[in-house]
């Protein structure tokens, strides 16, 4: 395994901006800085074209956080300039005072600063940044090339693998923390007509990976074009409630749309997440725990810190059926009177820290897929997400899914519908689960905004579980 070494751009400036916080600390109740080096490179092979650039996930800079008297003041910069740490902390100090002194800014309780210090750096099996980048688009040339090669009814295909080294460094009084790792994900997509009816096959692979990760797209590319070339004979489904078996794929969808932003502490200040009403209560079977945490997985969601100088933790959100918790940043912690779990996340060092998720999930149960599959007289297996949103407020969700199989006397009848669009009341879907399996999956390339904006990656999955929903 290669070990990723630390960024030097912020080793080099880590000890000048630790005086510059030791500076502030004179003036402010608090202070701290992150500072983020964080690079990447993107690679595509689709028809017609290849393409090789960097990752639009790249950050490089600098955000200091203070506080006084309760009130919280944020400045960002690409690196320090001019003169010692002391001429450089009180320019700052300059800049922020103004902020602090807003009458309309917000009052929180006092912000801890507990004493960590922490180092890590992750591994992987092939790193992509010392990789042929000509040798990388070859790979993925050959299997856009096999997807084309695989029938008349394949006009297009595409194979993407992106890459991102991530680098972050968090300071205070008493905070002196780091980290460093590598996140990729790749993509196959294949495309396939007859006549006017136009499908698209894809199949999805992520981690802390390198260029590993094209080794496993070379053994999927035959699943993704049966799926594509299944997917021109599938049908609509009729509208109404059905048994409906998840994927982990599935799973991981419902999961984040369910008690996603529901559960983000800072939504319940805001008093726009119904969930905050019912903490303590139950919400789900008895046979559902829920978590999010970068500590909990290893996927694309996972980092030793986050961008508060929180370290990471594993949140227990639901409990056998009871939501015991939401997931927060520092601020929304505070002013609740709770603990922070970890999930302050910015899009990167010049935006805010929200309540954001980062590996959301359903816990295994005790049933196997085949044994769930058989429970079914008449239903759906939901395959393939594409997309999906949720309404806080009112604990609606809708899920989109690319295909669904149809299973009849417990058996998968080779009948595939698609699109399919799965609709529900968040209680309700969780409490009609009456069977979750032993298995456990996640994925780690889809991203997750705070509703159009302030995106950031995550993670999401779980078992294949039985529950009832509304299709269409």
């Amino acid at each position: 395994m290669i070990q990723v070494p630390p960024s030097p751009f912020l080793r080099m400036r880590a000890p000048f901006m630790k005086a510059v916080v030791n500076r502030l600390r004179t003036r402010f109740d608090y202070a701290s800085a992150l500072g983020t080096d964080c690079s990447g490179l993107y690679f595509q092979a689709a028809t017609g074209e290849t393409r090789a650039q960097d990752s639009e996930w790249g950050e490089r800079g600098f955000v200091i956080r203070v506080q006084r008297d309760g009130a919280v003041a944020e400045f960002s910069f690409n690196a320090p300039t001019g003169g010692s740490p002391e001429i450089f902390a009180d320019g700052l100090a300059a800049r922020l005072e103004p902020l602090l002194a807003d009458s309309g800014a917000r009052r929180y309780p006092a912000l801890a600063d507990g004493s960590a210090r922490v180092s890590s750096s992750g591994e992987m099996e092939s790193d992509p940044f010392d990789a042929d980048p000509e040798g990388v688009l070859e790979s993925l040339c050959a299997i856009r090339d096999r997807v084309l090669g695989s029938g008349p009814e394949f006009p297009y295909a595409r194979a993407l693998a992106e890459f991102m080294r991530v680098s972050k460094v968090f300071v205070s009084p008493a905070r002196d923390l780091e980290q460093s790792f590598v996140w990729g994900q790749a993509y196959i997509m294949a495309m396939a007509r007859r006549g006017e009816i136009q499908r698209f096959g894809m199949e999805t692979f992520s981690g802390r990976k390198g260029t590993e990760i094209i080794d496993e797209m070379n053994m999927r590319v035959d699943s993704v074009v049966a799926a594509a070339r299944a997917l021109l004979d599938a049908g609509p489904i009729e509208p109404g409630e059905y048994d409906v078996v998840l994927t982990p794929e599935a799973t991981g969808l419902l999961a984040h749309e369910a008690f996603g932003h529901g559960v983000e502490t800072d939504m319940f200040v805001k008093n726009r997440a119904r969930a905050s009403q019912y903490l303590g209560k139950g919400v789900a079977s008895p046979i559902v725990t829920m978590y999010d945490g970068a500590d909990g997985a290893i996927q694309t969601g996972s980092f030793l810190f986050d961008d508060e100088g929180t370290l990471a933790t594993k949140t227990m959100i639901i409990d056998r059926g009871i939501l015991v918790s939401g997931i927060s940043d520092s601020l929304s912690a505070m002013t609740l009177g709770a603990k922070p779990t970890g999930n302050g996340r910015r899009q990167d060092f010049a935006h805010k820290a929200y309540a954001r998720m980062t590996n959301t999930y359903i816990a295994p149960g005790s049933s196997t897929a085949d044994e769930i599959i058989a429970s079914v007289k008449y239903g759906w297996m939901l395959c393939d997400m594409d997309s999906g949103m949720e309404d806080p407020k009112n604990w609606g969700i809708q899920l989109v899914f690319n295909s669904a199989k149809e299973i009849r006397d417990g058996k998968l009848t080779g009948r595939v519908a698609s699109p399919v669009v799965c609709s529900g009341y968040v209680p309700d879907v969780l409490s009609g689960i009456t069977m979750v399996s032993g298995d456990f999956e996640l994925s780690g390339t889809g991203y997750c905004g705070k509703g159009y904006k302030e995106f950031v990656k995550v993670s999401a999955g779980g078992p294949y579980v039985r529950t009832r929903m509304r299709l269409g």
